[in-house]
């Protein structure tokens, strides 16, 4: 006889375990929400630095600091062929 009593909860246990569940499911969207703030402020992180990369790449094309050493050495011939041409002058 005592195989098929089973134990019903009570009340209290039945309002315990919902709000248990509620809980977790609280806590998940919590979690959920840090999650996608985080991945909100990532993704704004890296396009803040593409567009400063982009900035500093443009800069150094402007400021002459992108050039390969061939290119500076071309540039330096340039510069010696226009300094001989004035020393001739004078």
């Amino acid at each position: 006889m005592e195989e098929y009593l089973q134990v019903v909860p009570s009340d209290i246990e039945i309002i315990k375990q919902d709000f248990e569940k509620r809980l977790d499911v609280d806590v998940q969207k919590l979690e959920t929400e840090k999650l996608r703030k985080g991945k909100n402020k990532a993704k704004e992180d890296l396009d803040s630095l593409k567009i400063h990369y982009k900035k500093l790449r443009l800069s150094m094309r402007t400021a002459g600091l992108g050039k390969t050493s061939e290119q500076w050495r071309q540039e330096i011939r340039e510069e010696k062929i226009k300094a001989d041409g004035w020393e001739r002058k004078f």
